[in-house]
C-alpha cells in the first residue's frame, strides 16, 4: 500500500552507529530506526543472544510459563519502582492496553463513560483509539468518527485541567509523553509534570505516561518522567526495549494493576525470542552505562549544535534531553532529508519543521562531533535558500 514516502536508499548492513547501503556508501545513523536501535547495529551481545534463542525456542503460547518475561519485568520494575508488567508487540498496543486499564478503572468506580485527558500535541498511535488521543490533524484526517471519552488540553493549561477536574466527573486518567516525539521533540515542563501528578492524586485519576520514544535511557534517565521526580500509575514502552526486535510493554503501579485473566492478552506478546532480545538489550544498557552516556554525549551534542548554529537566521531553537534532540527551523524541513543522505547522515523531520536526532545510545563524543560537522553545513545551505 502507498503508506510511506520512502527515501531513495536501501541499507544492507550496519555496525554500531553506522549504516551501509547496497552500493557500499556509509552513513552516520542519527535516527536509529526512530529511536529503536538503542544499542546500535549488530551489537555482538545482542546478535549472539538472538541467535542462541532462535536455536532453542522462538515462540510458545502465553498459556505456559515464560521465565524470560519475569526476568525482563524484574529489570523494568527495578528501574521504574512500579509493580507489574504486560508485554505486547508495539507502542500502539501498549497504549491500547493503557486505555483499557483506564476504562476498567473507571467502570469499577461506576463511571459509564470513563474519560482520559490527553495533550493537544500528543502522538499515541494510529489505531482508532490511539488516533483519538493524537493531536496532529494531518494524521487524524479522514479517520473519524473517533472514540468517545477523550479530552485534549494544552500542555501548559494547568488552570484548564483543574477546571475540568471540578466540572467533569467522568475523568479517570491523564496521559502524556514527558518528551513529545512526533509533536516536535517537545519536553513537558518539569513543573507541569509535577502538577499533573498532584492533580491526579487529588482527583483519584490514573497518571499514565507514554515513554515509548523518550524512555529506556534516551533522555539521560531511565525514564524521562523521572526528571520531574514523579512516579506514574501506568507507563507504556516499546521502540528501544529490544534493540530492534518488536516489543511493547505496559508497566503499572499497584493502583492500576487491575486486570484479571481474560481481560487482555496477546498471541505474540512476550514470546521467548522477543524477551531474550529485551533482556540482553536492557543488560547492555546497564553494563555499558548507556543512560549516563546518553546524558553526557547528548549534552555535548546539544551544546555543539547550539554553538555551531548560534545566531544563524532560521534556527529557532535546539531542544530536548539526552540523545533525543530537535533542531527547530522557521520552515518545513523535509527537503533536507535527501541532501542529508548525500552527506552520509540519517535523521527524520517531525512536526514539519523539526530535525529529529535520536541516534543509538552508544554514540561517542567523536561521533557526536561528526553529526554536527555533517549537519551544520546542510542546515546553513538550506536556510540560505529563499523561504517558500
Amino acid at each position: 500500500m502507498n503508506t510511506y514516502g520512502r527515501l531513495p536508499v536501501e541499507f544492507d548492513h550496519g555496525q554500531g552507529v553506522w549504516l551501509w547501503d547496497k552500493e557500499g556508501n556509509k552513513y552516520l545513523d542519527a535516527l536509529a530506526g526512530i529511536a529503536v536501535n538503542a544499542v546500535g547495529h549488530a551489537h555482538p551481545r545482542l546478535v549472539k543472544a538472538i541467535s542462541d534463542q532462535a536455536s532453542k525456542l522462538i515462540h510458545c503460547s502465553n498459556y505456559f510459563q515464560i521465565s524470560l518475561q519475569e526476568q525482563v519485568a524484574a529489570k523494568l520494575l527495578e528501574h521504574s519502582g512500579l509493580d507489574a508488567v504486560f508485554f505486547c508487540n508495539s507502542g500502539l498496543e501498549a497504549n491500547e492496553c493503557a486505555f483499557k486499564i483506564a476504562r476498567k478503572y473507571g467502570h469499577q468506580k461506576g463511571i459509564k463513560v470513563p474519560t482520559i485527558v490527553v495533550l493537544k500535541k500528543a502522538f499515541h498511535g494510529r489505531s482508532i483509539s490511539t488516533l483519538s488521543a493524537t493531536g496532529n490533524p494531518g494524521v487524524r484526517k479522514d479517520f473519524d468518527p473517533f472514540m468517545e471519552g477523550i479530552i485534549q488540553i494544552d500542555e501548559n493549561d494547568l488552570d484548564g485541567l483543574r477546571k475540568l477536574a471540578k466540572t467533569n466527573k467522568d475523568i479517570v486518567a491523564l496521559m502524556f509523553e514527558p518528551i513529545q516525539g512526533e509533536g516536535g521533540v517537545n519536553p513537558i515542563d518539569l513543573s507541569a509534570m509535577k502538577e499533573y501528578r498532584r492533580i491526579c492524586d487529588e482527583n483519584d485519576w490514573l497518571l499514565m505516561v507514554d515513554e515509548i520514544q523518550c524512555g529506556l535511557g534516551r533522555s539521560g534517565k531511565w525514564f524521562a518522567h523521572q526528571w520531574a521526580e514523579i512516579k506514574p500509575d501506568v507507563m507504556t514502552l516499546a521502540k528501544g526495549l529490544a534493540g530492534g526486535v518488536p516489543v511493547g510493554a505496559v508497566v503499572v503501579g499497584n493502583k492500576a494493576n487491575i486486570f484479571t485473566p481474560g481481560n487482555h492478552g496477546s498471541t505474540f506478546g512476550g514470546n521467548p525470542l522477543a524477551m531474550r532480545a529485551a533482556l540482553e538489550t536492557l543488560s547492555i544498557i546497564e553494563d555499558e552505562n548507556l543512560v549516563e552516556n546518553a546524558y553526557n554525549v547528548g549534552k555535548k551534542l546539544k551544546k555543539d549544535l547550539s554553538k555551531s548554529l548560534n545566531g544563524f537566521s532560521g534556527v529557532l531553537e535546539i531542544r530536548g534531553k539526552g540523545l533525543m534532540l530537535g533542531v527547530v527551523l522557521d520552515r518545513d524541513a523535509h527537503d533536507l532529508l535527501e541532501p542529508a543522505l548525500k552527506a552520509g547522515l540519517t535523521f527524520s523531520v517531525t512536526a514539519g519543521n523539526v530535525i529529529r536526532l535520536v541516534p543509538p545510545l552508544i554514540l561517542t563524543e567523536t561521533e557526536a562531533e561528526e553529526i554536527v560537522k555533517r549537519l551544520t553545513p546542510l542546515i546553513r545551505a538550506f536556510l540560505a535558500q529563499p523561504k517558500v
